[in-house]
């Protein structure tokens, strides 16, 4: 009974902060205290329940690290003019008959490349969404695309904080991880693609396509080695060379270019570095402001938080109550429709994706043992689930950063479609065994 109450207070002041619009990081210390008198209420002490939530913490320590390398170059890909070249070459590839399947395309394109859903929505996101609404394009339709593909990227992303994030839970191979979430994602992305081709014939868009070159030339010098720096993440990805390298490669040689081609002083890359990229030019600086050490600092204490609880779940057994539900479903609907079904739970009451995912893994990783098998039923459940609910940072915040409706939701094809093509998968593969 305690648990229950315990749970729902926490959940309680998540829907709050919601309802009120206050940071979710509040909600989070808010709810620490709530876990650590728990611990101290069912006798494990003050200092063991504390020593409990910093063994969470340790376990994601690596991944803290990594994401203020990855606040680094997103910075100094913004400076050097990466993204700027990225987005005007992949913007000559767009037609307005087929605007919805390319924004979709585009979006996943660049948020594999990043690793970063928000940031690919303040980027990519509100180009394309720009370009659709001076096309005439539906905004439901291209909303709907836009979150599909800055979650695709952020699913498989080598340098993706969500798939950094469960590398880190189920201790697999990132690399592998990868291999295997592409492979379990080609049909869907390819239903996807059709889905989003027959909706921009039937929204019958026209009009002039913006020139990406000429508004970007505004605030940078375009050359085309100014793409080294992301293909050098590609690059060293397949080489299957460690993030933490393949990220401060990318950061020194965008660093190099910012200086030598858009001659950017010692001192300002330095302050880019921690503080982020700020242009000069107002048309650009709701698409190029951003990146930086401190950008990630939020997502770090959320993570960190996050952690924080889990050690104390682990510690205290407050979810093992839980745990037997979950071995029951798994039973009926097998291991993968479980982690489905507490995914979307899970990310209905954590409200953003790193906290649903930490306790999705909690409650069902003893469904499935074999963390390999884990770590993919993570990706393509409550990695792919957070970003649908309408009340999670997950989907809110790249919806509103487009300016699209919160209805684009019900057109975001990818997350639906990878889900239960892989459920009936599990399902064929349990009868086929019987």
């Amino acid at each position: 009974m305690l648990e229950i109450l315990v749970i729902l207070a926490f959940v309680a002041v998540l829907m709050a902060c919601v309802v009120l619009d206050i940071s979710i990081v509040y909600a989070l210390v808010v709810g620490y205290f709530i876990f650590f008198f728990y611990g101290v209420k069912r006798g494990f002490g003050a200092k063991n329940t504390f020593m409990m939530s910093v063994a969470g913490v340790k376990t994601v320590k690596n991944l803290l690290i990594t994401f203020l390398l990855i606040g680094v170059v997103t910075a100094l890909w913004r400076a050097a003019g990466t993204i700027p070249v990225i987005i005007c070459y992949a913007s000559k590839l767009i037609h307005p008959s087929a605007f919805v399947v390319i924004a979709f395309l585009l979006n996943a394109l660049i948020s594999l490349l990043t690793g970063t859903a928000f940031g690919t929505a303040a980027t990519m996101g509100v180009i394309c969404m720009t370009m659709a609404l001076a096309m005439g394009i539906e905004p439901l339709y291209v909303g709907g695309a836009i979150l599909s593909g800055v979650f695709w990227g952020d699913r498989c992303s080598p340098v993706s904080t969500s798939a950094l994030l469960v590398s880190e839970l189920t201790k697999t191979d990132l690399y592998e991880n990868i291999k295997r979430m592409v492979k379990t994602g080609i049909l869907p992305t390819i239903v996807t693609c059709v889905i989003y081709l027959v909706l921009g014939m039937v929204s019958g868009g026209s009009g002039e396509i913006m020139d990406m070159e000429a508004l970007f030339a505004k605030g940078f010098e375009l050359h085309w080695a100014l793409v080294l720096p992301a293909v050098m993440i590609l690059v060293l990805a397949a080489f299957r060379v460690k993030v933490k390298q393949t990220l401060t490669v990318s950061a020194v040689l965008a660093a190099i270019l910012a200086v030598m081609i858009q001659k950017i002083g010692l001192f300002d890359l330095v302050k880019i570095m921690l503080l982020g990229y700020e242009t000069e030019v107002p048309e650009l600086a709701a698409m190029m402001n951003g990146g930086g050490v401190s950008s990630m600092v939020r997502t770090a204490v959320i993570v960190g938080l996050s952690s924080s609880f889990s050690g104390i779940f682990e510690g205290t057994g407050l979810l093992n109550s839980m745990k037997k539900y979950v071995a029951k479903i798994s039973d009926k609907a097998t291991p993968f429709g479980a982690t489905l079904l507490v995914s979307i739970l899970t990310s209905m009451v954590a409200c953003n994706q790193t906290l649903a995912a930490i306790l999705s893994h909690q409650l069902c990783r003893d469904v499935e043992p074999d963390e390999k098998e884990m770590a993919i039923y993570l990706e393509n459940t409550v990695i792919v689930m957070a970003p649908l609910v309408p009340w999670s940072i997950a989907g809110a915040v790249p919806l509103a950063t487009v300016g699209a409706p919160m209805g684009s939701i019900l057109l975001a094809c990818y997350l639906y479609i990878l889900p239960i093509w892989q459920l009936v998968l599990h399902l064929i593969k349990r009868e086929k065994h019987k």
